[in-house]
């Protein structure tokens, strides 16, 4: 069962790397059929934004079926501004972060991006405690996680002591506890629910209970938070509306949460992400790591793609590919996920933020009419959205690779592509493509 490309009806595309049209010249690889095609580009919370618009394209019944894709193919190094002639957009984020270190938080050193996120994690061990070792022990965990995907960039598994003696970037990160510079790409589809009962997808299925997307606040550049700053508040506004949104008191509902896909470009993201998720109080978040809450047999388990500082961080496909691992690998690598009596198992939650700055916060969980026994969506992945609770949309998947993907990184062929490819395709275009 599954679809080809004819059925998509529009798309948004992801990458921040790249010139203008890029989204076109990869999709027309599948077919030229004059669907609206819109690039989209939000620093590191690229992917998800473009799932975001697809998501409400379905959401408020503008099409039946969306298509969400991210890919990034990055320069080496730290990252940096495109058009050196200009000040980048960010600028105002580095400038605020260096003074607050001038302000009483201590001078940092090391390229912009950890030097930030290292500013945050300062200031979260003066107010709360913690150190530099619970980095270290965020890290190891995510590089164990990584050793369970065949996708991660790095599966060494390294030690505690491993990150620790890497060759320091900041005054409070070593190199292993950094994402890397990486290539890269996801997609997901995005439909009704009349869609999906129309292509026999019902037992395929995860739904998108609530999804949102947020911008910054005075309070990062007004207050005096390095927190705040790389997206602390942001996070928390974000976390609050999705689950509100899916019909949650303030403050409850993470108890039902057993897997997280969360931002941890650096590991010192990942320690503050944790209250801003409102997984933990925000004076706890050393603490949980420390009881091993963030893995198995802890409360959740975060990150066990081995997140970006593991398997990678394609910056326009970072945040879809979060999507993939909770609704496929997700029940594999994180276990239990359905051992309780409502038959739809416990939430997935994804977090996806980019400075600059936007984040977006997905929550996942099976749909009611999943049925025993049916195909449970081994081999590739579908969004749709249920027409009977309007807010709702759902993650279908369908058999037609023939080998679960979620466990076998295998290259994609052109006989994969001729499967899926539209009717309207051009010889010429495929002729030209790179697998």
């Amino acid at each position: 069962m599954g679809i080809t490309y004819d059925a998509v009806q529009n798309a948004f595309v992801g990458y921040c790397y790249g010139d203008s049209t890029s989204g076109q010249r990869a999709l027309y690889n599948l077919g030229l059929t004059g669907i609206p095609i819109v690039n989209v580009n939000n620093n590191c919370s690229t992917g998800s934004a473009a799932l975001y618009q697809a998501n409400n394209s379905v959401k408020f019944g503008q099409v039946e079926c969306s298509l969400a894709l991210g890919f990034e193919r990055m320069k080496p190094g730290s990252l940096g501004t495109n058009f050196p002639d200009r000040d980048p957009p960010t600028k105002l984020f580095n400038v605020r972060s260096a003074e607050i270190e001038q302000e009483g938080l201590g001078e940092n050193h090391g390229p912009g991006a950890p030097r930030m996120f290292g500013n945050g994690a300062q200031e979260y061990f003066a107010k709360y405690g913690g150190n530099i070792v619970h980095l270290a022990k965020i890290a190891s965990k995510n590089h164990k996680h990584s050793l369970n995907n065949p996708y991660s960039q790095f599966r060494d598994g390294w030690s505690v002591e491993d990150v620790l003696n890497a060759t320091k970037i900041t005054n409070q990160l070593t190199k292993f506890m950094c994402s890397p510079t990486s290539d890269g790409a996801a997609c997901c589809i995005v439909a009704s629910e009349d869609f999906v009962h129309k292509h026999g997808l019902e037992n395929q299925a995860i739904e998108i209970v609530a999804q949102a997307l947020t911008t910054d606040s005075p309070v990062t550049f007004e207050g005096r938070s390095a927190m705040d700053v790389v997206g602390y508040s942001m996070s928390k506004a974000c976390a609050d509306k999705v689950f509100e949104d899916a019909g949650f008191a303030p403050g409850e509902g993470r108890e039902q949460v057993g897997v997280v896909e969360l931002h941890d470009c650096f590991a010192a993201n990942e320690l503050i992400t944790y209250p801003a998720l409102g997984l933990c109080a925000v004076d706890e978040a050393h603490k949980f790591v420390d009881r091993g809450d963030n893995t198995y047999g802890g409360k959740y388990v975060v990150n066990p793609s081995g997140g970006l500082e593991a398997k990678g961080h394609p910056l326009g496909a970072t945040g879809i590919g979060m999507h993939f691992y909770i609704m496929r690998a997700g029940p594999m690598q994180a276990p239990g996920l359905f051992d309780i009596s409502d038959k739809r198992g416990k939430y997935g939650l994804t977090h996806n933020v980019g400075l600059g700055g936007a984040v977006v916060v997905s929550l996942l969980r099976r749909p009611e009419f999943y049925k025993p026994g049916g195909v449970d969506g081994r081999t590739r992945c579908y969004l749709y959205r249920n027409i009977y609770t309007p807010n709702t949309h759902r993650l279908s998947v369908a058999s037609r690779l023939g080998y679960n993907h979620a466990h076998e990184c295998r290259p994609i062929t052109l006989q994969d592509v001729d499967k899926v490819k539209s009717v309207h395709s051009s010889k010429y275009v495929l002729e030209h493509a790179r697998l």
